[in-house]
């Protein structure tokens, strides 16, 4: 029996379901749905909409679009249906095509891929007999090929033909390079190709060389590697850097004096040991009724960075900051991003503010929104925050104290409201002279993290509501502004998450209970568990992905009902729009221009994408080159994902990721068990699921693949 599908808002005034029938039968095409679950999930209740319905139903059967079967159930037919999309490389056995709009990725084998490379636009044909619950499709014609330049590294130089060989994730390819010996080359030197001929029969390509980039497995060049991959630079055009000398390097004194002046207000910044450029400070006074007034201040750059210059058009093009393991591509020129833009100690700045009064227990009694100038006192890093409140002495002890404590009160309000507070590890790495990785640490999130965390979140959720509530009396919508949004998560989904999560051992008391309240009961109960990590990282996994729009929509993971992002304008082109836009409306301008800024939307979420990509495989690189150095050593690890092609293996200790095939465990032959997580020997029966503990040893490393391959251990 099939979940009811979640119910489509927004009917139309001309009753007309087909399209929102279709939607609902491919979520998920193996389910059959009955009349009464359409009329359930179409929230039809009158005569003439169930007619309308029912005749819907029918031009969908005559077309051949729908199958009515037995007890009167309907089935999607996928014959000959033909999408569009693009494609997305996983692994060597399989792709997805991406489909804007439709609501699965579609599966398709190697065998069935018709040559394709990563991002290319194809033609999918959805097929009939798939025996997983995605959809499957195969590649039927290849309509653009995706002409971003690739990296190679030279294989051979013998001979008339110089080759390279050219990695796709885990697809390898080989390419003929065209006038390459007229470059000083070196076999194993990796090099930027253009393509000028695509796959042939025999997986063959061939290019010209644009860049040479040096000798494979050192440290500057993997990671420029990983720049070119991800079209990321970290030199700025000389034109942008030209336009930065116009920029003035002393605050106006009619700036000052047309501003909230806070120089007098103790503040100070909290961020990592590492860090150059602070874009956001707090400051704290106790009000005379007993009160806290505490300010978040934001670094002004929409003072600096004005709109269509070039400065404008070079932060919008790059959208974001994306952090490697060794380094950071910035969004703006340094002269900003770390000096006139940070809010370093013991210098006047401009910031954009958001200022509470509070009580004890974290209710807001007022607020206020402005331009301001503020003048730091000090510069900690969390570690030193937290050294400071721990022994109850040092500067400003007192006022952190107290900010800490407010910051736990935000806290416990969010999670009673339904906020689902599950993380994914982050790492860090100690990094030789010369870039080799010594040691990968977890790291460690303290109070201090969670108090700027939590008066982020504030200033965040404040600025959105107060948007999302302005209205004209003629008007029924607020005006335009960036908002960060995040949907309810697929029931689908979430059912086989809790059906692992039960195989594991934990009771799991779902029914009709909120799934924030489900989540955060497991949340305590895995807390120190060897498991807590994929739990942690599959329930992510079964959330929905977190957008930047114009709708002022929810956000279910926090449980706000509006949120946006303010607090990061250094780093985030969106918090630099939200900046604008929000001056304009304290300044009593209106501003209604949905389709523009959807568009800034809809890039904001394209460039975050590869930002999160980038920062992923500059750690899986230097994950498999930390590993490729311990081939005696027996590790522990967690099984963290499991699929009829191989099984994958996280260690405990140092969070890398590698993979056993399916095809080289030689006591049985094991089968895909995907409904139980699990591959299943077929005369034995041993079994290896999803969160199962187990031993194993470096087979192999493969660093352009960014690849390890495990030894399981019986």
């Amino acid at each position: 029996m099939p979940k009811i599908p979640i119910k489509v808002k927004n009917k139309k005034k001309v009753l007309n379901y087909v399209e929102s029938i279709l939607k609902i039968l491919m979520e998920d095409p193996n389910c059959t749905y009955t009349t009464q679950q359409f009329r359930a999930s179409l929230n039809i209740k009158t005569k003439s909409e169930r007619i309308q319905l029912r005749k819907n139903l029918l031009d969908l059967l005559q077309q051949g679009k729908i199958k009515k079967i037995s007890q009167g159930r309907y089935l999607f037919l996928h014959n000959h249906i033909d999408l569009i999309g693009r494609v997305d490389y996983v692994r060597t056995e399989y792709a997805y095509i991406v489909i804007p709009d439709y609501p699965k990725d579609i599966l398709v084998l190697q065998k069935n891929m018709l040559s394709a490379l990563d991002k290319d636009l194809v033609k999918v044909r959805l097929l009939s007999n798939g025996r997983r619950k995605r959809p499957e499709g195969i590649v039927v014609e290849i309509i653009e090929r995706n002409t971003a330049p690739i990296i190679g590294r030279i294989t051979s130089l013998s001979g008339e033909q110089l080759t390279a060989v050219f990695n796709q994730r885990h697809a390898s390819y080989l390419v003929a390079i065209e006038e390459g010996h007229l470059l000083k080359l070196q076999e194993n030197d990796k090099v930027v190709i253009a393509l000028t001929s695509f796959p042939d029969k025999n997986n063959q390509l061939s290019g010209k060389i644009v860049k040479h980039l040096g000798q494979a497995g050192l440290h500057e060049v993997e990671m420029h590697a990983v720049m070119v991959e991800f079209g990321l630079n970290d030199v700025f055009p000389e034109h942008v850097l030209n336009a930065t000398k116009d920029l003035p390097m002393a605050i106006p004194t009619k700036e000052i004096a047309r501003r909230n002046d806070l120089r007098e207000v103790p503040t100070f910044t909290i961020d990592p040991a590492d860090a150059k450029d602070f874009d956001d400070a707090l400051s704290y006074q106790r009000l005379t009724n007993g009160r806290y007034q505490v300010g978040i201040h934001i670094a002004d750059v929409s003072y600096y960075v004005l709109p269509d210059t070039l400065l404008d058009m070079e932060a919008y093009a790059r959208n974001t900051s994306v952090y490697l393991v060794d380094r950071c591509i910035p969004m703006l020129p340094e002269l900003l991003s770390n000096e006139l833009c940070s809010l370093r100690p013991n210098e006047d700045k401009l910031t954009f503010s958001a200022i509470f009064e509070l009580d004890d227990r974290g209710n807001i009694y007022d607020q206020w929104f402005g331009e301001t100038v503020i003048h730091s006192n000090r510069r900690f890093s969390y570690e030193d925050a937290q050294e400071t409140i721990d022994r109850q002495a040092g500067d400003f002890y007192q006022e952190l104290t107290q900010l800490n404590h407010l910051a736990k009160q935000l806290r416990t309000k969010r999670v009673k409201k339904g906020a689902i507070n599950f993380e994914t590890r982050e790492l860090s790495f100690k990094l030789d002279a010369n870039g080799k990785p010594l040691q990968i640490m977890p790291k460690i999130r303290k109070d201090t993290h969670k108090l700027i965390e939590e008066f982020m979140l504030l200033a965040n959720r404040e600025v959105a509501t107060y948007v999302a509530k302005m209205k004209k009396k003629s008007e029924k919508l607020g005006p335009t502004f960036i908002y960060r949004t995040h949907g309810h998560p697929d029931p689908c989904k979430l059912n086989d998450f809790f059906s692992f999560v039960r195989q594991l051992g934990y009771k799991i008391n779902v029914g009709n209970r909120p799934v924030a309240k489900v989540m955060h009961e497991l949340e305590e109960v895995i807390k120190g568990k060897e498991e807590e990590n994929i739990i942690q990282s599959l329930a992510i996994r079964s959330m929905a992905k977190a957008l930047y729009t114009t709708k002022p929509d929810p956000h279910f993971a926090l449980a706000f009902t509006h949120y946006s992002h303010f607090t990061s304008p250094i780093r985030r082109y969106s918090d630099l729009l939200a900046h604008r836009l929000l001056k304009k409306y304290l300044n009593g301008e209106w501003i209604y221009d949905v389709d523009t800024y959807e568009k800034k939307c809809q890039y904001a979420i394209e460039r975050e994408g590869i930002a999160a990509n980038a920062e992923r495989a500059s750690i899986k690189y230097k994950q498999v080159e930390f590993m490729q150095y311990l081939r005696d050593e027996v590790f522990e690890g967690i099984i963290s994902g499991i699929t009829e092609w191989s099984i994958y293996i996280e260690v405990i200790s140092n969070a890398c990721e590698g993979m056993v095939r399916v095809s080289d465990l030689s006591d049985d032959e094991y089968i895909f068990d995907e409904k139980n997580f699990r591959v299943v020997g077929t005369r034995h029966k041993k079994s290896y699921r999803l969160g199962d503990m187990v031993k194993v040893k470096v087979k192999s490393c493969d660093v352009d693949k960014r690849l390890i391959h495990f030894l399981l251990l019986q």
